[in-house]
């Protein structure tokens, strides 16, 4: 049997998705009768997730169709963009911020409503830790929305969703960590879903990842951005000429290859600054850099901020 690996730049696209990981940031439980309403602020970087276990909702996000969430459904709201929930339109809808909370570190209650017909939510906003998320997250729709009893997808989303109601129905020992590391799951079992059948996930930088020759360059610059990629050295691994490697690279990816070399280094620079603690010093030299005042040059025409801004930030 081949063991597997992550690492096989066969499936780059595989691989994208196997580095991904869920940072949580804020989950809740939330106990609401009728007629209730309720704002999610903005909060950018952030996927926001809303599971139906009881009851049912209306989800309003700027930009988007209404949408009606009944038992089983999840959506997922992906740019951090505010949005709506309520029991019945015209419902009032204060911030969720100015009601109160039983917190439980990073694991909160709340009840509210006028003491009618009861709904209960599972609800959270999140963070995708790998930069190869930044991607992903751009090419997404403003809502995602999965049945569960709908597409090839239902098993898993069913199972899944049963633990899920299981375990909100009656706080236990160990309940806020298995609810939190289901939902992780199901964010990123959602994205896998939208990935393999959504027609948008076939072009641009998804597409390009299953491309034989240009997914396997990317995944060789993901796995190594600091070695000195050109031109030449991306086509040679993967037997192509320079000038159509160059060429097709472009025509898949949406920008030239050396472009994408260092946009992809900037993006780890920021995951290492901002999760990993390290310096830029220490940043600049792991990515190859000789001068400090290079790489902090880069980083700021990439990404319109310095990264001493990014490393203060985390030092806070």
């Amino acid at each position: 049997m081949t063991e597997f690996n992550p690492l096989d730049s066969r499936d780059p696209l595989g691989e994208a998705l196997h580095f991904l990981r869920v940072t949580g940031s804020f989950y809740c439980r939330s106990e609401l009768t009728a007629p209730w309403g309720l704002t999610m602020p903005d909060w950018p970087d952030c996927l926001w997730f809303h599971i139906v276990t009881v009851g049912r909702l209306q989800l309003e996000v700027p930009g988007d169709e209404p949408r009606v969430l009944q038992p089983g459904d999840l959506a997922l709201v992906p740019h951090g963009l505010g949005h709506t929930l309520r029991s019945d339109s015209g419902t009032l809808v204060p911030d969720v911020r100015s009601i109160e909370h039983e917190f439980h570190n990073k694991y909160a209650v709340l009840r509210h409503g006028g003491g009618g017909t009861p709904t209960t939510l599972i609800c959270g906003a999140v963070r995708l830790g790998h930069p190869a998320a930044h991607h992903i997250v751009a090419l997404l729709p403003k809502v995602i929305h999965i049945e569960p009893t709908i597409g090839p997808h239902a098993e898993w989303m069913q199972t899944t969703l049963r633990l899920v109601a299981s375990e909100a129905a009656e706080v236990r020992p160990g309940g806020e960590a298995v609810l939190t590391r289901l939902s992780d799951i199901l964010v990123i079992q959602t994205l896998r879903a939208w990935i393999e059948h959504d027609p948008a996930a076939q072009r641009g930088w998804l597409g390009a990842l299953r491309d034989p020759q240009i997914g396997r360059a990317i995944a060789l610059i993901h796995r190594d951005p600091a070695r000195d990629w050109t031109l030449a050295a991306l086509a040679n691994e993967i037997a192509m000429s320079r000038s159509a490697f160059a060429a097709r690279f472009t025509d898949l990816v949406g920008e030239p290859a050396m472009h994408y070399v260092t946009r992809w280094r900037m993006q780890v620079a920021r995951a290492w600054l901002a999760d990993d603690g390290g310096t830029v010093a220490e940043v600049a030299g792991k990515l190859g850099y000789q001068s400090e005042a290079a790489f902090s040059r880069a980083f700021k025409r990439v990404l319109g901020v310095s990264p001493g801004v990014v490393s203060r930030a985390n030092r806070v």
